[in-house]
C-alpha cells in the first residue's frame, strides 16, 4: 500500500517539521519522513493522527497501488515549464480542507473577471467568521431562496455587504446569513 502522506503536506505547502508539530501529541520531523517513505509502518493510530494534522480524512492518506490518479509532472516558474523531480499526486481541493462544507457557483454569464462556463468553489464558514472574509469574493444566502454573489466589503454584527461583481450595481446588505461561502477555486476550461 502506497501513502500520500507526503503529497498532501507539500500540497498545503507544510514542511516535515510542520506537520510533526501540528501532530497531537508532537512527533519529529524524522519520524514523518520515514512515516512518508514507507520505513516505519504506518498503523491506523498513526493513520489518524497524521490525517488530523493534515485536516483530512484517515482515508485520504493511502491509495490502492492499481489506481491512476492525476500526477503533478511539471511547474511553471519565471524561467519556463520545469520538471519536477518526481511526479506526485495532484489532489482535489476538497480533499484537501477536511470536513470543510464546499458549494459550487455556476456562472452562467460572464460577469466582471468571470466568464461564461466557468465554476467558483467556495467554503462555508460561519457567519462570525465573516470577517476573515472581507475583500473576498462570496456566495451568501438570502430570504426566499435566492443568494447575493460578489466581494464582501462590510461586517458588523449579523449583518454583511456584498457589492455584486458586476459594473454599476449597488451594495446589497444581508442580514443575519446561515452562511458565508468563501471563493477558493476557480474552474475554467480552455
Amino acid at each position: 500500500m502506497i501513502n500520500r502522506i507526503r503529497d498532501i503536506r507539500r500540497e498545503k505547502g507544510m514542511t516535515l517539521a510542520d506537520l510533526a508539530e501540528a501532530c497531537k501529541p508532537p512527533t519529529t520531523p524524522q519520524t514523518v519522513g520515514r512515516l512518508e517513505t514507507g520505513m516505519r509502518n504506518l498503523s491506523l493510530k498513526w493513520m489518524e493522527r497524521i490525517a488530523r494534522a493534515l485536516e483530512v480524512e484517515p482515508e485520504m492518506l493511502v491509495r490502492s497501488e492499481g489506481s491512476a490518479r492525476p500526477q503533478v509532472v511539471a511547474q511553471l516558474t519565471a524561467g519556463g515549464a520545469e520538471a519536477l523531480s518526481a511526479p506526485r499526486d495532484a489532489l482535489l481541493p476538497s480533499e484537501l480542507s477536511g470536513d470543510a462544507v464546499r458549494v459550487v457557483l455556476s456562472i452562467e454569464a460572464s460577469a466582471g473577471e468571470y466568464r461564461s462556463g466557468d465554476q467558483l468553489w467556495l467554503r462555508q464558514i460561519a457567519p462570525e467568521e465573516g470577517g476573515r472574509a472581507v475583500n473576498r469574493d462570496v456566495l451568501v444566502p438570502r430570504k426566499g431562496g435566492r443568494f447575493a454573489f460578489g466581494r464582501l466589503i462590510d461586517r458588523q454584527g449579523l449583518r454583511v455587504g456584498i457589492l455584486p461583481v458586476g459594473a454599476g450595481q449597488k451594495q446589497l446588505v444581508v442580514d443575519d446569513p446561515a452562511w458565508i461561502a468563501v471563493a477558493e477555486m476557480l474552474v475554467r476550461r480552455l
